[in-house]
């Protein structure tokens, strides 16, 4: 027994592939971004910190709890206007973050328009318990 729901000729059998695609591209692609943003982050700042790579006392200091890490948005943004590296690697994590939360909202539009409401409603519940648990954690 079959879920497709058909309201065209053909629509509803192409349209899950087509939405398949798309996830995996953009799966593959803010998993590709962030690492070219981590990378290229690290490759700034050890060119800005060469004494990283040649003294422990330092490198320790870049990796001590409470480093010169960004830990907001308006401070990511400032670091990447001021071209420093550690938030040019924060920005490739944040879309490390961001790329599976974007495929939960895709899912919900593409469920939506396969005219699968529960699936629907259930993504829509995650993506929901998602934002929620980023919102706690920002304001604990």
């Amino acid at each position: 027994m079959s879920r497709e729901k058909k309201s065209g000729p053909g629509m509803r059998k192409s349209l899950p592939g087509r939405f398949e695609r798309l996830i995996s591209g953009l799966l593959r692609t803010g998993v590709w971004t962030s690492l070219g943003l981590m990378l290229g982050g690290l490759a700034v700042m050890f060119v800005h910190h060469a004494d990283y790579l040649d003294s422990n006392r330092e490198l320790q200091r870049l990796t001590a709890p409470g480093a010169a890490f960004p830990h907001d948005l308006s401070a990511v943004a400032a670091g990447i206007r001021a071209g420093r590296g550690q938030a040019i690697a924060t920005l490739g994590l944040l879309f490390l973050i961001g790329t599976p939360i974007l495929r939960v909202a895709v899912s919900i539009i593409g469920f939506l328009l396969q005219r699968d409401y529960v699936y629907a409603l259930v993504t829509a519940a995650v993506l929901a318990l998602l934002v929620t648990s980023f919102l706690l954690g920002k304001a604990g």
